[in-house]
């Protein structure tokens, strides 16, 4: 039987493969450029990291709970905002500039993918990239985030996380109006529960479960529930039994 909500796959996303470059960058960066021990850094780090391995935790979330993979993917933005504001501080606190949105730099690491598909001469052999291993991603980054010039590393930085950012809003926005319409895993078991009690309904074929056709009692006319005999010849055995027990002791066989 498939799954009623796919899960996993998330390396295979944009959002996920952008966090790993910014953790990966933010963690050569903080061990080139700030005091290993300062908190500072191991804040910073771990910001890196949450906003990587939340999104892949919601991911593995998404199967049995759209509400925790909600909560997951939110946690990973935050933790990326975090992480943003720590590089805005570092150029702000040694008065280097920070690049405007609008700026050539920016528009330069902005521009990678769009680059890498339009130099690519066979599209359909991995013109995108999310098709690419982690190593081949990180070398179209290296000429800012191997930069000598730390505020060129914060700077690109800095983009890398606006655009995980943007991805992880979009990837929000998407399972809030999917659940919206579809409701949850529990709602949605729920629809399939019933969509094959009416298939078993329809099919006399299909041994289906006996609590799908739950009988009245033939002596008081009461709903009846499934029991299970404790002793005598047919002990083991499962009956109907009247809900009216012990005022009614009628039964029904299954």
């Amino acid at each position: 039987m498939p799954k009623l909500r796919p899960s996993g796959g998330y390396r295979d996303t944009a959002s996920f493969q952008t966090a790993t470059i910014v953790y990966d960058a933010t963690y050569w960066f903080c061990e080139k450029f700030l005091d290993p021990h300062s908190r500072t850094v191991d804040q910073m780090v771990q910001a890196a990291r949450s906003g990587r391995q939340n999104i892949a935790e919601a991911s593995r979330a998404a199967a049995t709970s759209s509400q925790t993979e909600l909560r997951l993917l939110n946690v990973a933005r935050a933790s990326l905002e975090e992480l943003l504001l720590d590089l805005e501080d570092f150029l702000r606190h040694r008065h280097l500039p920070q690049w405007a949105p609008d700026a050539p730099e920016a528009l330069a690491v902005r521009q990678v993918p769009q680059r890498f598909r339009q130099n690519r001469s066979d599209q359909s052999d991995r013109s995108d990239l999310t098709d690419l291993t982690d190593r081949q991603r990180w070398a179209l980054y290296a000429p800012w985030l191997e930069h000598a010039d730390p505020a060129v590393r914060a700077n690109a930085l800095i983009c890398l996380i606006h655009q995980a950012n943007f991805l992880l809003d979009q990837q929000i926005a998407a399972l809030e109006r999917a659940f919206i319409e579809g409701g949850g895993y529990s709602e949605q078991l729920a629809a399939a529960r019933l969509a094959e009690r009416q298939r078993r309904k329809h099919d006399p074929s299909d041994p289906s479960d006996p609590s799908d056709r739950i009988p009245n009692c033939p002596n008081c006319g009461k709903p009846m529930v499934l029991r299970t005999a404790k002793a005598g010849k047919n002990a083991g055995r499962q009956f109907w039994g009247c809900t009216g027990y012990p005022d009614c002791k009628g039964t029904v066989p299954v």
